[in-house]
């Protein structure tokens, strides 16, 4: 079985010298750079070799194995350890959430950490920052209760931070805003970028669907540009720096970040009017309260980390280079692993946003795929046959991809008395498992009135259209019992319970009523009659 290789440090390397970005796609410069084609040649000892020429468009169709690149035995075991260790911290996020939602300042811990110690440090670390990093006991608790309850939590973010903070730093940098927010991505996801809480917010930075779209962070059945590391760190520095044009304050920046710019200003004036978040503390909604002193508990222990003993992996491995290409024609993950000799987990980690492991195409529309540089050339290479192969792939496939469904086809559906995620599903042409992921569902319970986001794939008849009904009279009744004149405040639903018998249903069957506006001083048959 081929071992699974991670070259996720290339990305962030690469980003950081100044290349090309997911965001800035040139395919020209990539052919111009690849002048050596990567095709491959087997040797006596049946090993993989680089060969000048294109790749053998038949084989690449029917070839069952992929074939290994060489490489380093040791640098294979430190891929494939990497690879494994992005995935198992990638569960993080569920237990850093549960510690910010509910965090306790009052605690106290049992932690070789004096408090003149600390104030000295945070001293330190509140003269090199714009943040208000002075001592207090709540503060002391959090960074105690960090150190006692959630070590290896903070161990392996150090670890994980090396594959994204390079990569923060630059896009923080580049708008001018403080480089210690990239501690925030911790507090926010566990530096998770498929990360999506109980209520939708999604990614790295956990944009929730409004505000990542105010930022052009825009979302499809395909794909979600809120889990790109690179478009969601460039729109959390603009919002971040836009709310501090707001409180010119970065601790209010950061709450206002978390629970709205209305909330911290409804803080401030309960609170009489001061503006320093401590201050205020006891008047923002409750997981906010906590997530400041996450944030800079998070940052001291990340500044102090080699004093209290916390120990990351450490990357020995030279960063390798990764580039982008424009995709012209709808793509699999599979179907690139098969062909270019790629893992579909090595895929997923350089290409977060896409959701599916499907790299659409849709007109007016650019989406890159981002690959290692060895693979990039394979692909440019052979970039016609890839395409005609995953093109007679997927029309060999007896049912077909989900159409693209954008943002703007969004539909609210209200939960009804009988209905079940698989009912939902089945008519609205979507997998369970989307609609639980669209709206931060963690098992399949619903109540009735609940509402759900669905994004269908299939048009729903209406119950009008599904029954034989003929065309309803427009004649009303002669007999004024059976008609009523709706009234300012009136609904289908108070109107048929002024008259047992009667459904809303009845209602707009007998008067063609298709939604739900009436208007006062309409009359409304009360029957399936002439007279």
């Amino acid at each position: 079985m081929k071992a699974l290789y991670f070259h996720f440090w290339a990305a962030i390397l690469f980003l950081c010298t100044g290349e090309l970005s997911a965001q800035q796609i040139d395919t020209t410069a990539v052919k111009q750079m690849d002048t050596v084609s990567t095709g491959f040649i087997k040797t006596s000892s049946g090993k993989a070799t680089l060969d000048d020429t294109a790749l053998d468009i038949p084989a690449i169709a029917i070839k069952k194995e992929t074939t290994q690149l060489e490489d380093l035995a040791q640098a294979y075991q430190y891929d494939s350890l990497w690879l494994a260790e992005l995935y198992k911290n990638a569960s993080l996020f569920d237990e850093m959430y549960a510690e910010v939602s509910d965090l306790k300042t009052g605690e106290s811990y049992v932690v070789d950490l004096p408090t003149d110690t600390l104030k000295a440090r945070l001293k330190r670390l509140n003269d090199k920052t714009p943040f208000n990093i002075g001592y207090n006991a709540s503060l002391e608790s959090v960074i105690k209760s960090f150190l006692t309850r959630r070590r290896g939590l903070i161990e392996k973010m150090l670890t994980t931070s090396q594959f994204y903070f390079p990569l923060f730093e630059q896009e923080l940098d580049n708008f001018d805003v403080p480089l210690e927010i990239k501690y925030l991505a911790i507090v926010e996801s566990a530096l998770n970028p498929k990360a999506k809480s109980r209520v939708g917010a999604t990614g790295l930075w956990q944009f929730m669907f409004a505000t990542g779209k105010m930022y052009d962070l825009n979302v499809s059945s395909y794909v979600d540009d809120r889990r790109d590391p690179i478009a969601s760190t460039k729109a959390a520095a603009k919002y971040l720096k836009r709310l501090y044009g707001i409180f010119d304050d970065w601790d209010l920046a950061l709450a206002a970040y978390n629970s709205g710019p209305g909330n911290v200003n409804k803080a401030i004036r309960r609170s009489g009017g001061y503006k320093n978040f401590w201050n205020i503390r006891g008047n923002l909604p409750r997981e906010t309260a906590g997530y400041v002193p996450a944030f800079l508990a998070t940052m001291y222990l990340f500044e102090y980390a080699d004093e209290h003993g916390l120990k990351g992996k450490k990357v020995d491995r030279p960063y390798f280079e990764t580039d982008t290409i424009h995709v012209k024609e709808l793509i699999t993950f599979d179907q690139v692993a098969k062909l270019i000799d790629i893992s579909v987990e090595e895929l997923e980690v350089l290409n977060p946003a896409y959701k599916l492991n499907i790299i659409p195409k849709v007109e007016h529309k650019k989406y890159a795929l981002r690959l290692p540089i060895k693979q990039v050339g394979q692909f440019v290479n052979n970039e016609d046959a890839i395409y005609a192969y995953a093109k007679e792939q997927l029309d060999s496939i007896e049912k077909p991809l989900p159409q693209l469904v954008s943002s703007s086809d969004k539909i609210r559906y209200r939960v009804k008395s009988g209905d079940y995620l698989g009912k939902i599903a089945e008519r609205y042409g979507v997998g369970v498992s989307q609609i639980k992921r669209w709206n931060g569902l963690r098992s399949n319970n619903l109540r009735i009135g609940q509402r759900l986001s669905i994004y269908p794939r299939k048009s729903v008849p209406t119950v009008a259209s599904t029954k034989k009904v003929s065309k309803p009279n427009t004649q009303l009744p002669k007999d004024p019992s059976k008609v009523h004149v709706v009234q300012s405040g009136d609904s289908l639903w108070t109107i048929s319970k002024k008259y047992p018998g009667i459904t809303i249903e009845n209602l707009r069957q007998w008067n063609g009523i298709s939604g739900r506006n009436l208007k006062p001083g309409d009359k409304l048959r009360l029957c399936n009659c002439s007279s």
